[in-house]
């Protein structure tokens, strides 16, 4: 009986490539490990050349840089400047007592909802509840 479990053994390998005898089968599942791994180096490989081809000049990364420092600064000083106008708004302590209880939000929020609203009771609240 075990002559007959090794005859189906080696027709299941069969199908896989080995297409030999007892010993062929075993070399052909071995042979197809290394080529596996093969092809994934020979992926890598063609990944990695890519990678290399491409540089990035210097000047070009220079440029990139200093673009994006001043758009940051940029908007920077536009919310410093904006900053600036929203703290020259007068709010009474009234309509910042109204807000911050009707809508229960801490009164930095109940605040710089009023100042954005020019002191705007009315108009402050509608934002804040939509």
């Amino acid at each position: 009986m075990a002559a007959e479990g090794d005859v189906e053994l080696e027709l299941e390998t069969e199908p896989n490539g080995s297409g030999g005898g007892g010993s062929d089968g075993a070399g052909g599942r071995a042979a197809e490990k290394p080529r596996k791994h093969d092809s994934g180096a020979a992926d890598l490989e063609r990944v990695t050349d890519y990678a290399e081809e491409k540089e990035i000049q210097s000047s070009n990364l220079e440029t990139a840089m200093s673009v994006i420092g001043d758009r940051r600064s940029r908007e920077q000083k536009a919310k410093q400047e904006r900053e600036k106008e929203l703290a020259k708004v007068t709010i009474k302590k009234e309509d910042l007592e109204l807000i911050m209880t009707e809508m229960e939000i801490s009164r930095a929020a109940a605040e710089r909802s009023l100042r954005e609203h020019m002191g705007n009771v009315v108009e402050a609240l509608i934002t804040l509840t939509n």
